[in-house]
């Protein structure tokens, strides 16, 4: 390939990693807040984040973003910039699954940890910063991981905005080129380089939480 066709696949790769990293943070928030809602003493904030995580589980990634970027814009009468539109798909969907991990590891937190924090006379946001988190974190980070990877092979759904991303900019230079299987197996590479990485550093995540609570 050309100088000018590396630097389009180096750029698609950014375009990548930053949609990543920014839908990857709002998912987190997406998957604490209600994942932390729906283990909450008072029913309706548990069936309004069940209606969320059910809603945004049953549906496409694909048709998500859709409707935030063709649908949901004209109604409003404003526009999104490909980069926020897919930022906002993403994140609000793959928050949904997050937000099952962050329930069942809060559900399993043995039962009499929580008792402890009653006799002391925590508050239930006490409870859940001092008692709950630190020891429901660590065994999230497993899941979290797949889910992130899973998340990262989901953003080659923005290509479907004309956004610029790796898998985009693949197909460009295959066009320019006409060489399919050699393009194809570049950009594969990348993503599982990437993938790599971040299993690795979650991992690494994971073994530093665990040391924190022995």
């Amino acid at each position: 390939m050309t100088s000018g066709l590396w630097e389009l696949v180096l750029r698609g790769m950014w375009t990548t990693v930053r949609l990543l990293v920014f839908s990857a943070a709002l998912g987190a928030v997406v998957a604490f807040a209600v994942g932390i809602a729906r283990t909450h003493r008072r029913w309706p904030v548990r069936f309004l984040a069940g209606c969320y995580t059910e809603v945004f589980r049953g549906t496409s990634a694909l048709v998500m973003i859709f409707w935030v970027f063709f649908v949901l814009p004209p109604a409003f009468g404003w526009q999104l910039v490909p980069m926020w539109a897919g930022t906002l798909a993403l994140g609000l969907t793959y928050g949904a699954y997050g937000a099952e991990i962050v329930r069942g590891a809060l559900g399993a937190v043995d039962p009499a940890q929580k008792e402890g924090g009653i006799a002391l006379g925590f508050t239930p946001g006490q409870r859940l910063r001092r008692i709950l988190l630190p020891q429901a974190v660590p065994e999230m980070i497993p899941p979290f991981s797949n889910l992130l990877v899973e998340l990262l092979k989901g953003t080659a759904l923005v290509s479907v905005m004309g956004m610029g991303d790796l898998a985009f900019s693949g197909n460009l230079v295959r066009l320019a080129l006409q060489e399919s299987a050699e393009i194809y197996t570049y950009v594969l590479l990348v993503y599982f380089v990437i993938a790599f990485l971040l299993t690795r550093l979650m991992r690494g995540l994971e073994h530093r939480l665990k040391a924190g609570l022995r």
